[in-house]
């Protein structure tokens, strides 16, 4: 049954619907992955495997009395540990939260199980989802499956893991500097930040912010407009939600690339360091675009002012949502996010103010950019996966980085300015370390951002390069800890 995991998510769903497998003998083969692989990675870290057969068992019933379906219905899914679900522990990765369970879904959950998807439990996260290498205090770091000596990147990293892994298909995560894009790049998988409002928010504090989203990943571009068409579309509760149906992304992919003008920017203008074996890995693959008819230039966004606008409405926005719980927990929290939401608290109005006007500013410029060129390509990360021991990386081509942050420059300033961006398996280091090619598109161009991706994945073919099997593990190597010592584990709520 281990090829079945590795099926694409729309291919199980039509094996489904033909009878041709039960749900409950999928979800039996996920955990039976889970059970094989997990102790080498760490990515899923509850595990809910009784009440995912009892779902699975239902969900045959229903399929054989003919009852209406869902489009995922019976698909398998685990989802990201700061996203709420009911009933199910739900932690972010801290141990504030350690033994919290939800009585509710929060909206995205609540739309992929409302789909027919199975949930098999929770995946790895940093502590509150600060960062992009997954490691946290409660079980510890998650391990890339293509070197488990390194990073698999974050904050989705453990979504990203378990889909290369083929532990499910498809993989909720969020985004605010790089959390779907970099756990994307680092496992080989794909991962797509949608636009603000595409897919919306509820419960949220900050229900006007438009610098975290949520969306979708997955091992193909096409199984990533699926859970889109599932994640997307209007809901009251959100005032920023996009006005279209999520239906819209539901549709096979293959528009021909003639005519599409494609910037490529290697490293933004000379304005972010990279490492050359990520540049070695992805200049041959923007030629690959040229060869599907596209027109590639050298070009670079004016995106000055971007770096103050992601770092100041970040550092304000972790002030507000997490202020209250360093009055009372400073103790149970990591110094980086202690100090993120001091610098928060000290912004003065005029702070965000200035961040505001150069957010707009940039936004036009971005505007202007997008009526030349249909697509920016860029890297996703400046390096490939780093060791997994490091909490970040201090130097990058000789330029060192001072903060957790700084490294993540090439992902954050696509944020800055809100367009779509999709990270799509790219290649490999000589190493075998994976490296992604970050597509932006324009204003809420999802749609055509998709059927770009999707070409070029098509082309490329380099996202069915499995990792090394780590299915004979027992357990993984001598774990990283958080800041707490805590020691990875899976188990149930």
């Amino acid at each position: 049954m281990t090829d079945v995991c590795f099926e694409t998510a729309r291919g199980m769903a039509a094996a489904l619907r033909r009878k041709e497998i039960s749900a409950r003998e999928l979800v039996g083969a996920h955990l039976d992955r889970i059970a094989s692989c997990n102790g080498a990675v760490n990515a899923v870290v509850t595990l809910v495997a009784e009440k995912a057969l009892a779902e699975a068992a239902a969900a045959d019933e229903r399929l054989v009395a003919g009852e209406p379906v869902g489009p995922l219905h019976g698909i398998p899914i685990a989802h990201k540990d700061t996203h709420a679900t009911a009933g199910i522990r739900t932690t972010k990765g801290s141990p504030i939260h350690a033994d919290e369970v939800p009585a509710s879904d929060e909206l995205v959950i609540e739309r992929i199980r409302a789909a027919g998807a199975i949930t098999l439990g929770k995946t790895n996260v940093p502590e509150f989802a600060a960062g992009s290498h997954t490691v946290n205090p409660l079980f510890g770091a998650t391990r890339n499956p293509y070197d488990l000596g390194r990073s698999a990147g974050g904050s989705s990293g453990g979504a990203a893991a378990a889909l290369a892994t083929g532990m499910h298909p498809l993989a909720d995560g969020s985004d605010m500097g790089g959390s779907l894009r970099n756990p994307a790049s680092f496992c080989n998988v794909v991962g797509l930040r949608p636009a603000p409002g595409r897919v919306p928010s509820y419960p949220a504090e900050l229900a006007y912010s438009t610098l975290a989203v949520q969306g979708p990943m997955a091992r193909t571009v096409s199984d990533v407009a699926l859970l889109l068409s599932v994640m997307a579309g209007p809901d009251p509760r959100s005032p920023i939600a996009i006005e279209q149906s999520g239906s819209v992304f539901d549709v096979p992919l293959g528009r021909d690339l003639a005519g599409l003008r494609v910037a490529w920017s290697p490293d933004l203008g000379g304005t972010i360091p990279v490492d050359a074996a990520v540049t070695a890995a992805l200049e041959p693959q923007v030629r690959v675009l040229e060869e599907l008819g596209a027109t590639v230039e050298r070009a670079d966004p004016d995106l000055r002012g971007a770096d103050e606008v992601f770092r100041t409405l970040r550092a304000w926005t972790f002030a507000v949502s997490m202020g209250p719980l360093l009055a009372r927990h400073r103790d149970r929290m990591k110094a980086t996010l202690v100090g993120n939401i001091e610098e928060g608290r000290r912004l003065t109005g005029a702070d965000v103010a200035r961040a505001e006007i150069l957010h707009s500013a940039l936004f036009q410029r971005m505007r202007r950019f997008s009526e030349r060129y249909d697509l920016l390509a860029l890297p996703v990360s400046q390096v490939p996966p780093f060791p997994v021991e490091l909490e970040y990386p201090t130097e990058i081509a000789g330029v060192a980085q001072g903060s957790y942050l700084d490294w993540m420059r090439s992902a954050y300033l696509i944020s800055a300015f809100g367009h779509p961006a999709i990270s799509v398996p790219a290649g490999f280091t000589p190493d075998g370390l994976p490296v992604g090619l970050q597509l932006v598109g324009a204003h809420r161009g999802e749609a055509a951002l998709l059927h770009a991706a999707h070409a070029f994945e098509r082309a490329t073919r380099v996202g069915e390069r499995r990792p090394p099997s780590v299915a004979s593990r027992a357990s993984p190597p001598a774990p990283v800890r958080g800041a707490g010592g805590g020691e990875s584990r899976v188990s149930s709520p």
